[in-house]
């Protein structure tokens, strides 16, 4: 770490903090507190520049520019009531296709989710589940967000994932590579009655207005979750959490 404090918000180390707070970047991601910073290094991702208030212990940076920042410009920074004292720039991962299809394939594809924090409960949620990947359509939050990498704590980083395309192009692409598709909606079949033992996509849509018709018409099977009462539907991460979670004790179950 350099051992002059910067204390000028001009500094140009902290304008490009501020930039990237600011506006998202197709390459770059803002990473928060030695945690997330923690899981990016050990998902491999590059750490390219770090800006920690002094005293602050970090994990082992190879490569990173590593500065000195005054607590009250990290705390400006920060996104959470009580500032961590990390910030860093990383780069985003790239993920080839390919390793969302790993036989048996459990595809999460979340379809216009919209909340950051939502979206990266899906992350974590596919990830600690076993899913292979996540397609996430137009009209999704960015997975590098700073609620959504919150959201997902580092699977966002891991898990291969494919982001900004058509839902219709995803549900062509699910169809020729034999995967069966399988759309999480309101009156669908029990989900614990439905087989998720091969090769399979969950659908999602948001809570509220869940899928678009036309997407629920081209899912080869609709499930849903029962449930008691007035209750009408589930958070998306939760709904998601039910659903996973029931296809990976499927798979358990049938070794």
């Amino acid at each position: 770490m350099k051992t002059e404090v910067i204390r000028s918000r001009n500094n140009p180390v902290v304008r490009r903090l501020r930039e990237l707070k600011a506006r998202a970047d197709a390459d770059l991601a803002l990473v928060e507190g030695p945690k997330l910073l923690a899981e990016a290094i050990s998902a491999g991702i590059e750490v390219v520049e770090v800006a920690a208030s002094p005293g602050i212990a970090l994990p082992a940076l190879r490569g990173a520019s590593v500065w000195a920042l005054a607590p009250d410009i990290v705390a400006s920074l920060s996104e959470t009531e009580t500032s961590q004292g990390v910030l860093a720039i990383v780069r985003r991962p790239s993920f080839g296709e390919d390793a969302l299809f790993r036989a048996p394939a459990l595809v999460l594809v979340a379809v216009g989710v919209q909340n950051p924090g939502n979206l990266g409960a899906l992350l974590r949620t596919a990830e600690a589940a076993g899913a292979t990947g996540a397609y996430l359509t137009d009209g999704c939050a960015d997975p590098f967000a700073w609620k959504a990498l919150r959201g997902s704590m580092g699977s966002a980083f891991r898990l291969p994932h494919v982001r900004r395309v058509d839902v219709f192009d995803v549900l062509d692409r699910l169809e020729r590579s034999g995967l069966a598709v399988a759309a999480a909606v309101a009156g669908g079949d029990p989900y614990d009655g439905v087989d998720l033992r091969g090769s399979v996509a969950i659908l999602l849509g948001p809570e509220g207005a869940g899928l678009p018709a036309e997407v629920e018409r081209r899912a080869g099977v609709k499930m849903g979750v029962p449930m008691h009462g007035p209750v009408e539907s589930l958070n998306v991460g939760v709904a998601a959490g039910v659903l996973l979670f029931e296809a990976a004790r499927q798979r358990r179950t049938a070794r």
